[in-house]
């Protein structure tokens, strides 16, 4: 192979996002010279000097990787389907490597499509290309501090094109730039502002996730809705299938509605594009919808009024809330035009069907619980033993191959653990100068810091906490990450609460906030902790999967009784957090019930350890087959996409 050729080879293999979720791919890239953390490897290849690569090219064994790696990926890309499904949402969690991501949204978004991939699904996803993504988080004076990183398409293996497609707004047309993503068998369409003709406002549409005021939302969601659907049509792809991820992508009614409209009543338009919509809504609380006040999107909807020659009222009414007659109501927007919409799990379907009764398809909103992309989460280590104990069928859900996983001797599995707590105390180690005392039980908590999770409950009872914390025959150790939204004071105001006790607690206290909190960071956490511990307000979480990618880790769940956990526990798979259903003092009685829990479970882990192993068993066999994404995708298959 020679210089030019290795070059090629290594860019082709990092342009495809495959590698996030094959080891021995993601091995090679990160052996490249220059590959770092949060460097992707399409732009270490890009960047490898004549010397560096006559280096790699005189190893044979690395050639030869190459060789294999760049074979099975283009077998794997040959066997892609034509997309029939388009997956839309506002971001998407492929890799830390990409930060078009902010929380679980996205990283299901993300697994969507790897699940997808897997099982030759024609899916094609559609979103936004940040430039500057989302914020990485440090610590700077005892809170969050908020730091931006630009991004080059070129760098990130993005395909470009070469279309771009126009989207109306009030007294202009924005252009919006087409890039393409691999990830195994799909593709990721992603549009772009940041391109010449528009102006600087125009240019900036797209430049951070979930940055700007109310206009710069609705703007990116009419690039993402509208420009969104043109891509699609200006790629040639013959979608029957448009899946909303949520509401923020609703806009892309009123361009399938454009298609057909020919004269015809909006009526008519409607029940046109009906069978070809599914919507899917994650938010259980009315705060969480996205609403925009009339004043604002008026002039947004009047060019589609116009356009149609249609009464601006009746446009209006697609989204008009139920509750507020000055706002908009994306979701509201959804459940009018589709044909079918689900929540993210048993008890969220519920909520939901309570939450939008009344408007369209809200009293017959169903539930497919979320997954996680299996091969993504679960460690190289953990892996390595079920591809060889169970096949690799694991992934898919299959029963009888969770059934032989379950079957591990402890020693066995007590080495996985060890292998994985190893890799997350080098981490807690280079982030903090904290270090793990190897025989601790490991407590973990990792997610957005909403106020609804309440992340500082169990410091509503801090001297039973530091009791806990300073049993030294029953040592444990809580590892908390998490980021804030920029602008979310309360959840702020979390962080600083629990970095202020982890550093009062010092590097030796069992209590540790990790900074810059992302899929990397997440992978460590569910991979190493004995522990996942998750404390919502019930019933606010909607579903929440990181307890899921624990789980699959051999972590065992210490939940409230909310969304997937609920229907997913059972007496001997976790715990379940006691509730109280008085709201004046339910932090403090639920920070006693959970406080007095993780004594018990202390107790079980240093005293009864082959206890807590028949545990990690019978969460291997009972949530194993259910919680993977394999599983989630043949449930959207079968019960939203086919119907």
């Amino acid at each position: 192979m020679d210089h030019h050729s290795l070059r090629e080879g290594l860019l082709r293999l990092a342009a495809n996002h495959r590698w996030t979720w094959k080891f021995s791919a993601r091995s090679l890239l990160d052996s490249l010279p220059g590959s770092a953390p949060g460097r992707h490897p399409f732009e270490v290849a890009s960047q490898m000097s004549q010397s560096e690569l006559e280096e790699y090219a005189s190893n044979g064994d690395h050639v030869s990787a190459l060789s294999a790696e760049l074979a099975d990926l283009e077998a794997i890309v040959r066997d892609a389907p034509a997309p029939r499904i388009a997956y839309c949402s506002p971001e998407f969690g492929i890799t830390a490597r990409l930060p078009q991501y902010s929380g679980g949204l996205g990283v299901l978004a993300g697994d969507h499509l790897k699940a997808a991939s897997d099982a030759k699904l024609p899916l094609v996803g559609v979103g936004l290309f940040y430039r500057e993504g989302f914020f990485r988080q440090f610590i700077e004076d005892g809170g969050q501090a908020e730091r931006y990183v630009v991004q080059d398409p070129a760098l990130i293996g993005a395909r470009d094109t070469g279309q771009v497609v126009t989207v109306p707004m009030p007294g202009r047309e924005v252009s919006a730039k087409i890039w393409v993503l691999e990830v195994g068998r799909v593709h990721l369409v992603l549009l772009d502002t940041d391109v010449e003709g528009n102006g600087a406002e125009d240019r900036a549409i797209t430049d951070r996730l979930y940055g700007g005021d109310r206009r710069h939302r609705l703007e990116q969601e009419m690039v993402l809705g509208v420009g969104g659907s043109r891509a699609l049509e200006a790629l040639g792809m013959e979608i029957s299938v448009f899946h909303l991820n949520e509401g923020h992508a609703g806009f892309l009614t009123l361009d399938l509605m454009d298609r057909v409209m020919n004269g015809g009543s909006l009526a008519e338009a409607i029940e046109s594009v009906r069978s070809s919509l599914v919507f899917t809504t994650h938010t259980p609380v009315p705060a969480g919808i996205d609403r925009f006040h009339a004043d604002l999107i008026t002039p947004y909807l009047a060019l589609w009024a116009e356009r149609w020659g249609t009464d601006l009222a009746q446009v209006w009414e697609l989204g008009a809330d139920p509750e507020h007659a000055d706002s908009f109501n994306m979701a509201a927007l959804a459940l009018r035009l589709c044909r079918q919409a689900n929540g993210v799990s048993q008890l969220h379907g519920e909520v939901s069907r309570n939450l939008f009764s009344g408007v369209g398809m809200g009293d017959s909103i169903t539930h497919v619980t979320n997954g996680v992309h299996a091969r993504t989460w679960v460690s190289e280590e953990g892996q390595s033993v079920f591809d060889e104990v169970a096949g690799t069928s694991w992934d898919s859900g299959d029963v009888d191959a969770w059934q032989r996983i379950a079957q591990l001797d402890g020693e066995r599995i007590k080495a996985i653990k060890d292998a994985n707590v190893a890799h997350l105390a080098d981490l807690v180690g280079a982030a903090t100068g904290h270090k793990l005392r190897p025989d601790s039980l490991v407590i973990g908590f990792a997610r957005r810091f909403a106020p609804y999770k309440r992340a500082a409950l169990l410091f509503e009872q801090e001297d039973a906490l530091t009791d806990l914390l300073d049993d030294q025959d029953r040592p444990v150790h809580f590892l908390y990450a998490g980021k804030a939204h920029p602008m979310d004071e309360p959840g702020k105001e979390l962080i600083s609460k629990i970095v202020d006790f982890a550093e009062r607690r010092g590097a030796g206290g069992g209590f540790t906030f990790i900074p810059g909190y992302d899929m990397d960071i997440a992978r460590a956490l569910v991979a190493g902790c004995d522990i996942w511990l998750n404390t919502p307000i019930r019933p606010r979480e909607a579903s929440g999967t990181s307890g899921q990618k624990a789980a699959l880790n051999g972590g065992l769940n210490c939940s409230i009784l909310d969304g997937w956990w609920a229907e997913m526990f059972e007496s001997d798979n976790g715990w379940a957090i006691p509730e109280t259903d008085d709201a004046e003092t339910r932090d403090q009685a639920e920070a006693r019930a959970t406080l007095s829990l993780l004594e018990e479970i202390a107790l079980l882990y240093h005293q009864r350890p082959e206890e807590f192993i028949a545990r990690i068993r019978s969460s291997w066999r009972t949530l194993g087959p259910r919680v993977t994404a394999a599983r989630m995708l043949r449930d959207y298959e079968e019960t939203v996409y086919l119907t």
